[in-house]
């Protein structure tokens, strides 16, 4: 492996916005593992809000919603917001524990921290262990022990510790 190899590694990481990449050919290994913060910028979770604007589409839609029900829809989409999804940074098969009849890395209310192992994903006999982004609580768990997953896929909704 050379150089040029390993720039346009690089580069493909960089236009398909992989934060992890692993190769193993021949008596070579190459780990590439992007920081995803910056010394000068705060750290912020690779999240993906749901739009604020559906819930209110939704109760427009509906036929002269009540008070109460248009206040809940806004409390539903301001819950919404503020949490930050966990996506797949690779394509695998997804495991919620390190071994078969191991209790979970985490599940819905356990309170995680940043840098913390959510689950691990096996891509290509590796396992890769995926890690919070934030502190927080899980709120959800979209996936299921032994699924296959794709890049970009939602794994957890973690709610921010304030």
């Amino acid at each position: 492996m050379d150089l040029d190899e390993i720039r346009q590694i690089l580069e493909m990481m960089r236009e398909h916005e992989l934060a992890e990449f692993e190769l193993e050919r021949d008596n070579i290994k190459l780990r590439l593992r992007k920081n995803v913060s910056l010394p000068s910028m705060p750290a912020l979770p690779p999240a993906a809000f749901a739009p604020a604007a559906m819930p209110t589409a939704a109760a427009t839609a509906a036929a002269a919603p009540s008070n109460a029900a248009a206040a809940m829809s806004s409390a539903a989409a301001s819950e919404d917001v503020d949490l930050a999804i966990m996506k797949s940074p690779i394509v695998g098969t997804f495991y919620r524990s390190s071994e078969p009849g191991a209790a979970p890395f985490v599940d819905i209310g356990h309170t995680v921290r940043k840098g913390q192992v959510l689950c691990i994903i096996e891509a290509m006999k590796l396992m890769n262990e995926i890690n919070a982004e934030c502190d927080g609580d899980i709120i959800k768990i979209y996936v299921d022990n032994g699924q296959a997953v794709q890049y970009g896929e939602r794994l957890f909704a973690i709610k921010p510790a304030s």
